[in-house]
This record gives structure tokens, C-alpha cells and sequence, in this order.
């Protein structure tokens, strides 16, 4: 059998029995292994910390923000743009693998579902804080009022609702429908009442009958074939937020593809980065494989590729549109006082990336985690940089200055890191890590190829 067959992706004796009651006592009957209590405690501090700042946020005003004129978006939309781009790969992996019917997602992709849904939450948390007044975030709604007060639909705000607000009930609606067959079977194993009522009511009737199956495969297919246009739609309408105005350096017609690459990029890196952790933490290593850390350096490498095209072609328009404002942008960034955080994103999204090129580095666990970490670093000071260097120094030189992040939108940002990491934490012990049904439907393609010899 072939380097590249389906073989190392999982052990060549494993059967659906000891699959399912292995993922199981995961959930139901094995003890939290002590790092995932030191992570929960140090995701914990870090979302009381989030939670400290936000109410903070809340009493002062969005002056605690380091925002000013003319770099009046500054951190929030940042965070944003990061947290939806890393929300995609999910979504690649659920979907756009399953439709190409790749086997290595079967391991990996019910933490990758999760890891999109709760990115996109606190994607969605930015653009409210960013408000002033984010309880009366109902104003973006266009619904009818006595006062007859529609949202301005010219404004990105409106955009970024509609777009995060899409996404978010299409990963919740995609990850639960794969959930289905596996709550029934922690429904079926359950040894406590309680774990049987909660299971059991989130597997809403589900008998694992021949109608059932049809369903499920049918709105899987459905779901799947509309994750594409999703991924690209989110992304694309984020970057139009830039890219419709005339501001230099967000002028530029590549921001559609270009985010969207950006953001599968970010988001395979954190694939790659909680893969590393997880099979660590609950000794999955042989069933997320380093053929498993392969595939997702392969993905990582492609769109960093497409991402660092993109960059010379930034450069190369503003340099050919003959235009002194868009060439002083990238002067700007290269000596200005954000230099640094441009050329952390080269090193980060340029240099090192090249050793994805070795599989050596890719099958490493320690060099995919270092990696990842880098790329996610490297993607977020991308769209800093973007942010901070194209309004701090435009047209009027009369309104040129800076604006630096304060405390306040560090702990904000820190604090949601510790948000995601314990969100992630509890799914991954009420739910199965990874997915029962694609796995089985794994094992027994390998058994009947097995068969045929």
C-alpha cells in the first residue's frame, strides 16, 4: 500500500467497538486528564479577565479604547477580521472535504466545527463593543418601528451583522446535525440518568434508522454544498468594508480573495495548533496521526502561498497606479512607526512558513505547533498593520497621528482567547472529541478495501 492511501490515518486493527468506546469514556466515564484542568484554570482567568474588561468597557465608554481620529476603527475591527478568519477552516474541512470525500477530516473535524462556532461568536462580540452603546445593538436589525428608523445600509456595520450573523447560524446548524448520531449513542451509553434525559433530549428521537440516515446524509449534502459560497461570502463582505472606500491601502480590488485566503490560512493554523494540543491531552495520537499534522501543513502552506501573491501584488498596484498617497502608504509601513508589525507579518507569513515545505517539519508535532502559533501571530499583526497603517497617515496630512492600543483593548483581546480556550474545553468533555459516525464509515472503507485485497 502507497505512502499517500488512507492506512496511516488511523490503526490498521482498530474496530467500531473499541472506537466508540474508547471516544465514549472520553465524555461519560474517564476522569479530566490534569491538563485540561490547567488549561480550563488558565482559559478561566483570562475569560474573567475579558469579563472584567467588557464591564469596565461598559461603565466608561468606548474611550478606554485606544481609537482615535483618523485610526478611528483600531483594535475591535482587527479582532474581528482575525476571529472570522479563523472561524473558515472549520467550515473548509466540514464541509468542502466532505464533499471531495477526503478521509483525513474524519478525525479532525468535529473540533474544527466547534473551534468555528465559538470563533465566530467572539467575531461577533467585536463589532457590538465597538458600538458605544451596544445595547441598543438592535438598531442594525431592519425591523419596523413607530419612529420608521432603518439601519443605515451603507454602513459596514450593517454588513458585518448580517455576514457574522449568517455564519454563526450556519456552524451551529452544520455541527449539530453532526452531532445527531453520536448524542444517540452517548444517549445509549450513558450509566446516569441525568447524562441519559440531557443526551437523549439533544438527539431529538434519533434511532439510527434507515429513514434517519437519508435525512441525515441529505441535509449534510445540502449543508455542505452551501458552506463555499459561506466561507467566501463572510470573508469577502468583511473585506469590502476596506475595500469600498478611498482610503489608501484599503483600496484595493484583491481584498476579497485575498482575506479569504488569509483567513483559510489563519484558520488551518489553528487546526493544526489545537490538533497538536488535544492529541496530546487525551493521547489520541493514533488517531490524529502526523499524516494528520501533514495534511494541514500541506493546507497551510497553499494559502500561504495565495496570501504572500497577494502581498506583492499590494505593493506592485500601489507602485504601478502611479499615485504618491498609495505609495506612501507602503513607505509608511516599511519605516513608519508600525514597521514593526509589518515586518513581524513577513517573517511570520513569508519566511518561516517555507519550512512547510519539508514534510519532516510537517509530521513534527513540536515544529506544527511552533508553526501554527507563528502563522496566527503573523496573520493578526496582517490585519493590524492593514488597519493602523491605512488611516493613521492619509490624504490630510493635517489629520495624520497615531494611535496605540491601550491596556484596556489588551485585556479585551487576551481575555477572549481565554473565552474561546474554555468554551473549547467544556465541548470537548460533553462531546465526543472526534466524530463517532465518520470515523466507523472510515473503518469500514479500509475493511472492505481491505477485503477486495
Amino acid at each position: 500500500m502507497s505512502r499517500h492511501d488512507e492506512s496511516p490515518l488511523l490503526p490498521p486493527d482498530l474496530t467500531h467497538d473499541q472506537l466508540t468506546t474508547r471516544i465514549c469514556d472520553l465524555v461519560l466515564h474517564r476522569s479530566s486528564p490534569r491538563a485540561w484542568w490547567g488549561g480550563l484554570l488558565v482559559c478561566g482567568l483570562l475569560a474573567t479577565l475579558f469579563v472584567y474588561a467588557v464591564a469596565y468597557l461598559f461603565a466608561l465608554g468606548v474611550g478606554v479604547f485606544g481609537i482615535n481620529i483618523p485610526v478611528a476603527w483600531g483594535f475591535p475591527i482587527t479582532n474581528t477580521i482575525w476571529w472570522i478568519g479563523i472561524a473558515h477552516a472549520g467550515t473548509l474541512i466540514s464541509a468542502v472535504l466532505l464533499i471531495t470525500r477526503q478521509p483525513w477530516r474524519a478525525s479532525i473535524n468535529r473540533f474544527a466545527e466547534a473551534m468555528a462556532m465559538f470563533a465566530v461568536v467572539l467575531a461577533g462580540v467585536y463589532p457590538l463593543l465597538h458600538l458605544g452603546r451596544p445595547w441598543l445593538f438592535y438598531y442594525l436589525l431592519p425591523y419596523p418601528n413607530t419612529m420608521e428608523l432603518w439601519p443605515q445600509w451603507r454602513s459596514p456595520l450593517v454588513w458585518d451583522f448580517f455576514a457574522i450573523f449568517t455564519y454563526l447560524s450556519f456552524t451551529a446548524t452544520f455541527l449539530y446535525v453532526s452531532l445527531l448520531p453520536d448524542l444517540a449513542t452517548l444517549r445509549d451509553r450513558a450509566a446516569t440518568r441525568l447524562g441519559q434525559v440531557f443526551y437523549g433530549t439533544l438527539a431529538i428521537g434519533w434511532r439510527g434508522s434507515a429513514v434517519h440516515w437519508a435525512r441525515y446524509e441529505r441535509a449534510n449534502r445540502v449543508l455542505s454544498a452551501v458552506a463555499a459560497p459561506i466561507v467566501v461570502t463572510v470573508t469577502g463582505i468583511i473585506s469590502l468594508d476596506l475595500a469600498v472606500s478611498i482610503v489608501p491601502g484599503y483600496h484595493f480590488t484583491i481584498f476579497p480573495p485575498y482575506f479569504v485566503a488569509g483567513a483559510l490560512f489563519s484558520g488551518f493554523s489553528t487546526v493544526a495548533l489545537l490538533a497538536v494540543i488535544l492529541r496530546r491531552m487525551f493521547r489520541l495520537q493514533d488517531l490524529v496521526t502526523r499524516t494528520h499534522l501533514d495534511y494541514l501543513g500541506r493546507m497551510m502552506l497553499l494559502f500561504a502561498l495565495v496570501v504572500d501573491y497577494a502581498y506583492t501584488q499590494e505593493i506592485f498596484t500601489a507602485w504601478y497606479s502611479g499615485e504618491d498617497y498609495y505609495r506612501y502608504v507602503y513607505i509608511d509601513r516599511w519605516t513608519g512607526p508600525y514597521a514593526p508589525a509589518w515586518w513581524g507579518m513577513i517573517f511570520c507569513n513569508v519566511v518561516l512558513v517555507q519550512l512547510l515545505w519539508f514534510r519532516r517539519v510537517r509530521r513534527s508535532p513540536l515544529a506544527m505547533l511552533c508553526l501554527a502559533i507563528t502563522s496566527n501571530i503573523g496573520m493578526w499583526l496582517e490585519r493590524f498593520q492593514i488597519v493602523f497603517t491605512s488611516t493613521h497617515a492619509d490624504y490630510m496630512p493635517s489629520a495624520w497621528g497615531e494611535a496605540w492600543p491601550t491596556m484596556w483593548d489588551w485585556a479585551v483581546f487576551i481575555g477572549s482567547l481565554g473565552v474561546f480556550g474554555v468554551l473549547l474545553l467544556l465541548f470537548v468533555r460533553l462531546m465526543p472529541l472526534i466524530s463517532l459516525h465518520d470515523m466507523r464509515a472510515f473503518i469500514a472503507m479500509r475493511d472492505r478495501r481491505s477485503d477486495d485485497g
